[in-house]
């Protein structure tokens, strides 16, 4: 898997059918960002949206209907977007969609959050996305609190990778996250969900400090740069997939 990250909580996922994946992309309201990521340049197959919030969708419509890229999640923001437009496929918590391309599957696992569109209507629940490309299987967390339901997740699936939120307030900090980490019994976790907005900064000793728990445990924590890419195969353990039930 490579993976670039485009800011917040954004990330362009390729897997190793060639496939890109790009959750909640929130780019062009994010003043990080800036002159660090050209919109138009991205080039997704799927655009993964774990909930409604503006920090979390915001750039959805414009790359989904520049690229037609299918967007997929629950069916209040498939409802949401098809109205608008865009290519969608409904879900909910439970459901695996699978591609029509390639053995990549991505199932949809609780999170515990809330979620409501710009306009305040109801955005459906909150979920995040365990996703798998026959090689190896990454979570991607959303914006979530720690959860037992992560100890299910470990259960079901042997991960390489977790992408976790560490910024606080209105997510996991990075104590929980660390605690997630433990137990989701992943040793690669990508930071996300931190410095975009003053309740949610972290200090250069504040990620110093998280890099350094992490690795207490034998965990490394990847705090990565605005438009940064990163192939992460020669770091995650080759082992085949089961696709889920």
């Amino acid at each position: 898997m490579r993976v670039q990250y485009l800011g917040h909580s954004a990330f362009l996922v390729t897997v190793a059918s060639g496939e890109k994946l790009l959750f909640d992309p929130f780019i062009t309201p994010n003043d990080l960002a800036k002159g660090k990521v050209d919109l138009n340049r991205l080039q997704p197959d799927y655009l993964f949206l774990s909930h409604a919030h503006f920090d979390h969708i915001a750039d959805a419509e414009t790359i989904s209907k520049n690229t037609q890229a299918l967007i997929i999640g629950v069916w209040e923001i498939h409802d949401y977007f098809q109205k608008r437009g865009c290519t969608t496929y409904p879900m909910n918590v439970g459901g695996t969609w699978r591609s029509p391309k390639s053995s990549l599957w991505v199932k949809l696992v609780p999170a515990i959050h809330s979620s409501s569109f710009p306009d305040g209507s109801y955005g459906g629940v909150a979920v995040g996305f365990v996703f798998s490309d026959g090689r190896h299987t990454a979570y991607y967390a959303g914006d979530t609190a720690l959860s037992a339901e992560m100890e299910i997740i470990a259960e079901r699936y042997e991960l390489d990778l977790a992408f976790l939120p560490i910024g606080g307030t209105f997510t996991m900090d990075v104590e929980d996250a660390l605690e997630a980490a433990l137990l989701l019994d992943v040793d690669q976790v990508i930071g996300m969900h931190y410095d975009t907005f003053p309740p949610i900064q972290l200090s250069d000793k504040d990620k110093d400090k998280a890099r350094q728990s992490f690795e207490e445990v034998g965990i490394t924590l990847h705090l990565m740069q605005i438009g940064e890419e990163k192939d992460f195969r020669s770091l995650l353990a080759h082992r085949e997939s089961t696709p889920p039930a």
